[in-house]
């Protein structure tokens, strides 16, 4: 029985979530209740947040405030959905750029009627994501004048073009259109500065620049560039890719450059895979000829019986100087090719970088790298190359609350010629197929992996999974198998901060938080969690100057049964105040929080708001709102906020 037949799904967000892992490898909801014990997160659920909560009826405001021990001095904001955003008292959030604002200086003026893939190409993209800020200039830490990089990690379709819906879009949609949307995608590249305790897009910097999907050619490097899988017409040396898709989260490195990675890439491909030879590689990545997008129609690399390896270009992480805007994007094979989430770095007590990411899907993996050189502070030139050799791992979580680091090098085990992999580059082109082969431990959509500044604890976000059946709600499973997601703390051996071994292939797991609301049953969060404290499916994460998380979350279709909003938690990581999750920021209808990223000074904290208005439903020409603009005729624009304390200080403090 396959792990579809056993947890079937209740509802698919959308194509970027269907689910591909048909291995019978222990699940990790099932680790859990070994580990703990169903009666044991149920007594912790108690402990930690329902006395806190109830007892008669939610506890109110006061009483929470009277022995509330975080150390977050906000007043939290209340759950709801409506139109526009809102940010706790005593804080100021300024829309910052929106799609389709000037990128370049020669970029037009937004004409939402008018839009042209030539225009795009020097605007805003659409969607963003993950934010970095660089520090201007590079090597420092300037918190009032940097660097912004955003991601555009996909097109609202229905909401960009007039006359159009999520039904009839991929019919109705025209080549100029499917251009337009081509340009949209990617990455954008904008200056900022804070003038009068407000920032500013410095528009005619010459450091701007759009990193896209039709126009950016890009160079691949490690030990698949060249390989036969990745040759096509267009690039019969299989080193060189025309632009970027499906840019979900990133991270930046120690040298000061940014890494991009891209995510759900099958969701652009049309044409039959079973025409092609690599069907079965192809399925494990979702490809089943049932794209979102209608671009396979008109550009003929996105159609796979004609350009069957068009498909392996995508799905890395890819590298760029945001400080030369005219330095070309590598894409780091050795990183390992599946739906990455996230790319972040540390430098580990011996010298060498791990990079920390995950492959956003139901039933796949949480992966580390460690690079075979070492960082050089004093030598940036000599760390550009750094990602390109080194060790890809795959995490399996013991139910001893040990966890393993599983090496993913060819000829060890079984990542062997016999089973279809006759060289490194066969098994980071397969990297899902390679890890299930070493009996990796499906997670519940990995998502954002961060570690924290002050300990060293790395967090891995699992946003959800919803496979189990409304007809098997027991009292023990109150709701449909972790609809809510959940964040694990990973702890590594060696001590706390700078001493901790990233590098290690063991170290320790335990459960942070397990979201959703408490009246579900089988929560986890700290005691004093308020009513409004509690969140659904966290996504992207971030930590201030004093370790502290600050959590965004994409309940996508979920936000009308969950009855709240997308938005900014935060809690403390360690003490009294431990999970004890507050709710700092909340985004308009159908949109979704993103890309939290801190100024080194922990004063500004820039969010995205991706995707307003993409509820039920909501068109161009009828949205459910139009923010931020809220001007007749203007559909709803993703934009960036900065958020700051209105008397100048530290976010949170």
């Amino acid at each position: 029985m396959s792990l579809v037949d056993m947890y079937p799904p209740t509802f698919v967000k959308d194509s970027d979530d269907i689910g591909s892992n048909p291995t019978l490898n222990t699940p990790i909801h099932v680790i859990i209740e070994r580990r703990y014990g169903r009666r044991d997160i149920l007594r912790g659920a108690t402990a930690a947040s329902l006395l806190s909560l109830f007892g008669g009826g939610l506890a109110g405001r006061a009483a929470v405030a009277a022995d509330n021990p975080s150390t977050l001095t906000f007043e939290e904001i209340e759950h709801g959905i409506d139109e526009t955003h809102h940010v706790a008292k005593g804080y100021a959030a300024d829309v910052l750029i929106r799609w389709g604002d000037k990128v370049s200086p020669d970029a037009p003026d937004f004409n939402p009627l008018q839009l042209t893939a030539a225009a795009q190409e020097k605007q805003f993209g659409h969607n963003c994501d993950f934010i970095t800020y660089m520090p201007l200039p590079q090597g420092s830490t300037n918190s009032e004048s940097g660097l912004l990089c955003v991601n555009h990690e996909y097109t609202s379709t229905p909401l960009m073009f007039t006359g159009m819906t999520a039904d009839d879009a991929q019919d109705k949609i025209g080549k100029e259109q499917v251009e337009v949307e081509q340009a949209a995608h990617g990455h954008s590249v904008v200056e900022v500065r804070k003038e009068g305790g407000k920032w500013q897009v410095v528009t005619d910097s010459p450091l701007n620049r759009r990193i896209s999907l039709s126009a950016t050619k890009m160079k691949v490097s490690g030990p698949a560039a060249g390989h036969d899988r990745l040759k096509t017409g267009e690039d019969p040396s299989g080193t060189e890719v025309v632009g970027t898709l499906n840019n979900c989260a990133g991270g930046s490195t120690p040298w000061g450059t940014v890494l991009i990675a891209e995510e759900n890439f099958h969701q652009y491909f049309s044409g039959d895979p079973a025409k092609t030879d690599q069907a079965d590689s192809y399925k494990r990545y979702g490809l089943v000829g049932e794209p979102e997008y209608a671009w396979g129609k008109f550009v003929g690399r996105f159609n796979v019986e004609g350009e069957p390896n068009e498909p392996n270009r995508f799905g890395w992480i890819v590298e760029y100087d945001p400080y030369d805007a005219a330095s070309t994007p590598v894409k780091r094979t050795a990183i390992g090719r599946f739906k990455h989430e996230g790319a972040t770095t540390v430098v580990n007590k011996d010298g060498r970088v791990v990079l920390y990411t995950g492959d956003d899907e139901r039933f796949d993996y949480v992966y580390k790298f460690v690079t075979a050189g070492t960082y050089n502070p004093n030598d940036r030139a000599a760390n550009m190359n750094l990602l390109d050799e080194g060790t890809l791992y795959v995490a399996k979580f013991l139910e001893d609350g040990k966890v393993q680091w599983l090496p993913m090098v060819h000829g060890e085990g079984m990542l062997t010629a016999e089973n279809g992999f006759s060289s490194q580059a066969d098994i980071l082109i397969e990297a899902r197929r390679a890890a299930d082969l070493l009996e990796a431990t499906p997670m519940d959509r990995p998502e954002d992996i961060e570690v924290n500044p002050v300990t060293g604890s790395v967090y891995a976000v699992m946003t959800n999974n919803s496979r189990r059946k409304p007809d098997q709600i027991d009292a023990a499973n109150p709701r449909f198998e972790n609809t809510a997601g959940n964040i694990i703390e990973i702890t590594p051996p060696g001590g706390t901060g700078k001493d901790a071994d990233h590098a290690a292939t063991e170290g320790t797991w335990a459960h942070f938080l397990i979201a959703g609301n408490p009246t579900w049953g089988s929560t986890l969060y700290g005691k004093g969690t308020s009513s409004n404290g509690w969140l659904s499916c966290p996504d992207n994460v971030a930590f201030d100057n004093k370790g502290r998380l600050w959590i965004a979350s994409d309940q996508g279709a979920s936000q009308s049964k969950f009855k709240t909003g997308d938005g900014v938690w935060a809690c403390d990581t360690t003490g009294d105040g431990r999970a004890l999750t507050k709710m700092f920021f909340r985004v308009p209808t159908g949109a979704e929080m993103c890309g939290p990223a801190f100024t080194p000074d922990s004063k500004t904290l820039f969010v995205s708001v991706q995707h307003p208005g993409e509820d039920k439903d909501s068109t161009f020409d009828k949205p459910s709102t139009r923010w931020p603009d809220f001007a007749e005729g203007v559909p709803p624009r993703p934009s960036v906020v900065a958020i700051t304390k209105e008397d100048g200080g530290e976010i949170g403090a």
